[in-house]
C-alpha cells in the first residue's frame, strides 16, 4: 500500500489522501479522529496534510526533529503551487 500511495502522491496528493483515507486509518490516527483538519488540509494544503500524516506514522506516533523539516518543506511546496498558479494566469 505504501508504494502505491507514494506513486499516487506523485500524480496528485489529493488522490493519495483519498486512497489513504479509504483504505487505511493513517489520517484518523494522525489527526486524532478530527474530521475538519484533514478535510481542510485536503482542500487547501494537500502536500502538508500528507507529509504530516506520514511523518506522524513513521516517527512512532509523534512528529519531532527532522520530521518537522519534511512537513515544512511540504508546506513550501503547497505555497509554491498557489503562487505558480496565480503567476501562470
Amino acid at each position: 500500500m505504501g508504494c502505491f500511495a507514494a506513486l499516487l502522491a506523485l500524480i496528485s496528493p489529493r488522490l493519495a489522501i483519498f486512497f489513504i483515507w479509504v483504505f487505511s486509518d493513517l489520517l484518523g490516527d494522525a489527526y486524532e479522529d478530527s474530521f475538519w483538519v484533514p478535510f481542510l488540509g485536503f482542500l487547501l494544503l494537500p502536500w502538508t496534510t500528507l507529509a504530516y500524516a506520514v511523518m506522524w506514522a513513521s516517527g512512532g506516533n509523534d512528529v519531532a526533529g527532522f520530521e518537522w523539516f519534511i512537513v515544512i518543506l511540504a508546506f513550501l511546496f503547497d505555497l509554491g503551487a498557489y503562487f505558480q498558479g496565480s503567476k501562470a494566469r
